[in-house]
């Protein structure tokens, strides 16, 4: 483990001229590699917010990295700034399989939430557009049952996928030592992050060659009898997935609090991957019993989906 030290760099700079200014800031938490913290991170497409960018301690322009773009940024790293003192502990998890040498090496782009907008942003949009007026009216009944802030006119998805495929991704690609293509860039995230991630490769499999999606949200909001939206999001891969010669996907679930409600809907996600041609080796959805809807639940097997995204 080593001292942290966050480079805050200004978000007035212009892309096409990459001028950057850094300003060092200690950080008394302990952190294995480095972050760089992009904050209000330009954009048209969504409401500008904090990028991290996470390098490994042995990071090098001497060589290539893979690259993992994260959902849910700020719950990633640091648990003394998190809303529940939980984190993913990203850096020590990557940072002890790429010394062991069970992973090619990679970086980890962790895009932040707004969470009064999150909904909004992660809620796949094109699955909701295949729903009758009727069945997006009573789905907006059930929403107001539940915590959640969503305005079926604000679903905003669509655009953030293209902050970070349009704008996000060619900054990282022009200024850091990374491969481009596909085949080395995957999308990660839990809940609705799970959601926006399956939604990603499907809607960008030629930008994202793999993808992680923990604790998948499948009942959109609090689950209710006749509940529409997870087949909805089946009937969507049934279209969407890509090719599953050239592309990999993880799915899994615990069985306690929030995570029961998907148990009746996980046999679905099996039949619609194995028959779009996924297999033991380009899928998974794995069952974690006794564990819930939680960084602390997601944080102990964060290591499979790693060792499954870019294992040697």
């Amino acid at each position: 483990m080593k001292q942290l030290l966050f480079v805050f760099l200004i978000a007035s700079f212009s892309f096409a001229q990459s001028k950057i200014e850094s300003y060092p800031l200690s950080n008394t938490e302990k952190f294995e590699g480095s972050i760089e913290r992009i904050e209000n991170f330009p954009t048209k497409f969504i409401s500008p917010r904090t990028v991290d960018i996470w390098l490994p301690s042995n990071y090098s322009k001497e060589k290539k990295y893979s690259v993992l773009y994260m959902h849910d940024g700020q719950m990633l790293f640091d648990a003394s700034s998190t809303w529940n003192k939980q984190e993913w502990k990203v850096d020590e998890v990557a940072s002890q399989l790429m010394q062991e040498n069970k992973v090619h090496d990679f970086i980890v782009v962790a895009i932040w939430n707004i969470p009064n907008l999150r909904h909004m942003d992660l809620y796949p949009n094109m699955p909701y557009q295949l729903l009758s007026k009727e069945t997006q009216e009573k789905i907006q009944v059930e929403v107001k049952k539940s915590q959640f802030p969503f305005d079926d006119k604000k679903i905003n998805s669509d655009n953030y996928l293209k902050f970070i495929v349009e704008e996000v991704k060619p900054f990282i690609d022009k200024n850091y030592s990374v491969y481009t293509d596909a085949n080395h860039t995957a999308v990660m995230g839990s809940s609705m992050g799970g959601l926006i991630s399956m939604y990603a490769i499907c809607e960008y499999p030629n930008v994202y060659g793999k993808a992680a999606c923990l604790s998948t949200h499948w009942v959109g909001f609090r689950d209710f009898e006749n509940n529409p939206i997870p087949e909805s999001f089946f009937a969507y891969m049934m279209e969407n997935l890509p090719n599953a010669a050239t592309h990999k996907i993880y799915f899994d679930y615990g069985t306690e609090t929030l995570d029961a409600s998907y148990l009746k809907y996980e046999y679905r996600v099996d039949e619609v991957l194995q028959s779009k041609g996924f297999n033991q080796n380009n899928y998974k959805n794995l069952k974690f019993e006794g564990e819930n809807h939680s960084e602390a639940s997601w944080q102990k097997r964060i290591d499979i989906p790693f060792l499954f995204l870019f294992g040697k």
